[in-house]
C-alpha cells in the first residue's frame, strides 16, 4: 500500500496560527495610538515613535533568546513567558505618563512579542510539518499574522471610540493571555535527522556564521523590517495628514470610511488582508521554485511599488491600491526566509538561527520607526524616509542573488 501523506493542517499549525494572529493583531495596532497618546501629553511625534522603535529592537534582541529558550526548555514554556511579558508590558504602559516610561516599557512588550512571534511559532510549526508540507505550513502560519493585522487596527479604532487608550491597552493584555488556552495543542514532534540532533548549538551557529550565505540572508532581511515597521507605525498618521479628503458621496463614505484617520486604519487592514493571500502563495511557490530568487523578486516589487506611490499624488484610491500591492508582498518574505534557513541548516536549531536573522529585520524596524518620527519633526513630512526605504529595498533584492541555496553537509562540516 502507498504510504499515507502527512496532513497539512495539524493541531500544532492551528494553535500556532491563533497565537500569532492575536499577537500580531495587537502589535499592528500601535500606530493607531500614536496621535491620541501624543496629543494627550503634548509629545513630539518622535517621542512615541522612539517607543515603538525600541519595541522593535527589543523584539529583535529577544527573538534568538526565546528561540534558544524554546529549544532548551520547550516551545510552550517559551510562549507562556512571552505572553506574560507581553501582557505585563501593556498593563504597565497603560499607566505610563512620560515618554521615557513608555520607551522603557516597550522593552518588555518587545520581548513579549518575541516569545509569541515568528521565531518560536515558525520553528515549532516547521518541526511539526513534513518536508512536503513545510513551506506551505510556514506560509499559512505567517498569513495568520496578517489576519491579525486585518482585525487589529479597526478593533483598536473602535475601542478608542468608546474607551480611553489606557483601557484599550488593558483589554489587549487580557487578549494575549487568552491565547495561552491553545497551548495544549502545541505538542510538536522533533522532525530532525539523527545528525542534526547530535550536533550542538555551538557547532551549528559556528557553521552558519562562517557561511557567506547566512550573512547575506541576515543583511537582506534588514529592509523588510525597515519598510514594514515604518508603514505599520506611521502610515495611519501619514494618510491622515497627507491624503486628499474623503468624498462624502463616494464609495468609501458609503462603506463607513468618512475620514482620513479611518482610511489610515483601513489601509493597514487592507495590507493584512492582501498578505493573507500573499504569504500563502509565497509558501506554495517556495516549495516549487528557488527561494532566493523569489525573495529578490519580492524586494524588487516592493521597491517599485513604494517609489511609484510617493511619486504620484496621495489620494484615497492610491492609498488603497498601494496597500493592496504592498500587502501581497508584506510578509511573503517570512516563510521563504525561514524555509531557506531550515533547508540550508536543518530544523534542530531553526528557531535560534532564524531569530538571529530576524534581529537584522528588527534593526531595520527600529531605524524605520525612529527615523520616521525624527524626520517628521525636522522636515514636517515623511518623504525622505520613504526614499530611504526604496534604497534599502533595492539593496535587499541584490544581496539575495549570491546566496547558495543548498543543504549543508553536516558530516563534512563536523
Amino acid at each position: 500500500m502507498p504510504e499515507a501523506r502527512a496532513p497539512l493542517v495539524t493541531p500544532v499549525l492551528v494553535a500556532g496560527c491563533i497565537v500569532i494572529m492575536l499577537g500580531f493583531a495587537i502589535r499592528a495596532s500601535f500606530g493607531v495610538f500614536q496621535i491620541p497618546i501624543a496629543e494627550e501629553f503634548g509629545w513630539l511625534r518622535a517621542e512615541f515613535s522612539l517607543a515603538i522603535a525600541i519595541q522593535n529592537l527589543a523584539w529583535g534582541i529577544g527573538q534568538p533568546i526565546f528561540g534558544a529558550i524554546a529549544e532548551r526548555f520547550g516551545d510552550r514554556r517559551a510562549i507562556v513567558a512571552g505572553a506574560g511579558l507581553y501582557a505585563a508590558g501593556l498593563v504597565l504602559s497603560a499607566f505610563a505618563t512620560t515618554p521615557l516610561q513608555h520607551q522603557l516599557l516597550e522593552v518588555i512588550v518587545g520581548f513579549g512579542i518575541a516569545g509569541t512571534g515568528f521565531g518560536v511559532i515558525l520553528a515549532v510549526v516547521g518541526r511539526a510539518s513534513s518536508d512536503e508540507n513545510r513551506s506551505i505550513a510556514l506560509g499559512i502560519a505567517t498569513a495568520a499574522g496578517s489576519a491579525g493585522q486585518v482585525i487589529g487596527p479597526p478593533v483598536a479604532v473602535g475601542l478608542l471610540a468608546v474607551y480611553p487608550w489606557q483601557t484599550v491597552f488593558l483589554i489587549f493584555a487580557a487578549v494575549i493571555l487568552a491565547a495561552l488556552f491553545v497551548l495544549p495543542m502545541m505538542r510538536a514532534p522533533k522532525r530532525a535527522s539523527r545528525a542534526e540532533l547530535e550536533e550542538s548549538m555551538g557547532a551549528v551557529l559556528t557553521r552558519a556564521f562562517r557561511d557567506p550565505s547566512y550573512t547575506l540572508i541576515f543583511l537582506g532581511f534588514f529592509s523588510c523590517g525597515y519598510q514594514l515597521a515604518f508603514i505599520t507605525a506611521h502610515f495611519p498618521a501619514f494618510v491622515t495628514e497627507m491624503c486628499g479628503a474623503i468624498d462624502p458621496q463616494g464609495m468609501l463614505a458609503g462603506l463607513g470610511v468618512t475620514s482620513t484617520s479611518a482610511l489610515g486604519a483601513v489601509a493597514i487592514s487592507v495590507i493584512g488582508l492582501a498578505n493573507v493571500a500573499g504569504t500563502i502563495t509565497a509558501g506554495i511557490l517556495g516549495k516549487r521554485y528557488t527561494k532566493k530568487y523569489l525573495l529578490a523578486g519580492i524586494y524588487t516589487a516592493r521597491t517599485i511599488a513604494a517609489a511609484v506611490f510617493i511619486l504620484l499624488p496621495i489620494t484615497p484610491a492610491s492609498v488603497l491600491v498601494f496597500s493592496a500591492v504592498m500587502g501581497a508582498l508584506w510578509l511573503a518574505t517570512v516563510p521563504l526566509t525561514s524555509g531557506l534557513i531550515a533547508h540550508i541548516y536543518g530544523l534542530r536549531y531553526m528557531g535560534t538561527l532564524y531569530g538571529i536573522v530576524f534581529f537584522s529585520h528588527q534593526l531595520g524596524g527600529f531605524l524605520g520607526v525612529w527615523l520616521g518620527g525624527r524626520m517628521y519633526d525636522i522636515t514636517g513630512d515623511y518623504t525622505l524616509v520613504w526614499w530611504i526605504g526604496v534604497g534599502v529595498g533595492a539593496f535587499s533584492a541584490l544581496v539575495h542573488l549570491p546566496v547558495r541555496e543548498r543543504r549543508a553537509d553536516l558530516a563534512a562540516a563536523a
